[in-house]
């Protein structure tokens, strides 16, 4: 990486033990992508949940020469990320496939319109910054806020047709690219 690594931590305190699996994680991805010029992490605890422990969020940002790469999913129903370590595991996996997935299409492996589907935006949820799409087959897609291409995710509105790329981790399905 040409730029440090980041960490922020938010709604907790810092703590060494959890950077170092971070930072350890993070000096594993340069094997998915040579390219990488940059990668901030930052970890966030959500302690509106009364009835259960808190969960923790990990938001991953990696810069590469030509695209951005976002990984932040909410796991508000996910009982195990009540467990930080968990959180990052899954974080840094899902960043590993997006790595894995941007270089084959980068090296012409993929080809990305085969991988575009077409559907309607179902369901918007702007203070959580994502939404639902309803595909052709009536299936639900997951999409953020951050995978919304051209006006962006503010213009997207409910009956909108789009087309979008969907990948499927154990979270179900989610769109990784949104073009309205």
């Amino acid at each position: 990486m040409q730029i440090p690594l980041q960490i922020t931590f938010h709604g907790i305190p810092h703590s060494d033990a959890v950077e170092a699996k971070i930072r350890e994680k993070a000096g594993k991805l340069d094997r998915f992508h040579s390219h990488i010029m940059g990668c901030r992490v930052a970890v966030e605890a959500e302690h509106h949940h009364h009835h259960q422990g808190n969960q923790y969020h990990i938001r991953i940002d990696i810069t590469t020469p030509r695209k951005e790469l976002v990984i932040s999913r909410e796991h508000h129903d996910k009982k195990a990320h009540e467990d930080i370590y968990v959180a990052i595991r899954d974080a840094f996996n899902a960043a590993t496939r997006q790595l894995e997935d941007y270089a084959r299409i980068q090296q012409g492996k993929v080809k990305t319109h085969d991988l575009q589907s077409t559907g309607t935006v179902s369901r918007m949820l702007p203070e959580k910054d994502h939404g639902f799409i309803e595909a052709e087959d009536g299936h639900e897609i997951y999409f953020h806020r951050n995978s919304v291409t051209g006006s962006g995710f503010d213009a997207l509105q409910v009956g909108d047709e789009i087309r979008y790329v969907e990948e499927t981790d154990d979270l179900g399905p989610q769109a990784s690219i949104v073009y309205p």
